[in-house]
């Protein structure tokens, strides 16, 4: 009598070329929509762009508005992961210089193609019924936790009066630095703002420095 087949689990290389073919999506959504904004991201457009079928994403996601406010989530995700990873690498604490890189990271999370992204994603949450509860709970997310890396990133005490609110000052600060970003290259005058923002952040968190 033959030796008795093992039972096969699922195929790991399936598994593997399942989690591709969506992170391909997912980054040809974000890509689509920077580009072409949310009129011009059709799933079709997405799918060409990451070379898998229409079929194929609609396997991942079942609706267009899945499919973005996926794609938004994971970038968001991936930029607090990155900003996070600058914490092991920072000048000395308590020294201008390190406010200075934190606050330039945190304004990196507004200056490139994820927030240009989310701000095609939000225009479109304005129109569209079906978008509109899952950004703005997007939105609030992704605001939190840039509000929590800022605080642990900066070692703020918020239990100091004006700490807090000089934190999300910071945070609105870099958004407003986005938008300006969305028409013209401002990066000299970016690059001024972030140092007198790392001047007056450091004041406030370090007041006998």
């Amino acid at each position: 009598m033959g030796a008795l087949t093992p039972a096969r689990g699922p195929k790991q290389p399936q598994q593997e070329r399942s989690r591709a073919t969506r992170l391909k999506l997912l980054e040809a959504a974000v890509s689509c929509l920077a580009e072409h904004g949310w009129s011009g991201s059709t799933v079709a457009v997405v799918a060409e762009r990451a070379g898998v079928s229409r079929g194929a994403a609609q396997h991942h996601f079942r609706t267009r508005e899945d499919l973005f406010t996926a794609a938004v989530e994971h970038v968001a995700e991936k930029r607090q992961g990155a900003v996070k990873a600058v914490a092991h690498n920072l000048p000395p604490a308590g020294s201008v210089a390190r406010t200075w890189v934190i606050v330039e990271e945190l304004v990196g999370l507004y200056t490139g193609p994820l927030f240009r992204a989310a701000l095609h994603l939000w225009v479109a949450a304005s129109d569209e019924d079906q978008l509109r509860d899952r950004v703005t709970a997007l939105e609030a997310r992704v605001g939190r936790e840039a509000h929590r890396t800022a605080v642990a990133l900066l070692e703020a005490d918020e239990a100091v009066a004006g700490v807090r609110e000089t934190v999300q000052g910071l945070l609105d600060m870099a958004r407003g630095l986005g938008l300006a970003n969305l028409l013209t290259d401002d990066s000299a005058r970016r690059k001024r703002v972030v140092e007198q923002w790392a001047k007056i952040i450091d004041a406030i968190l370090h007041p006998d420095g």
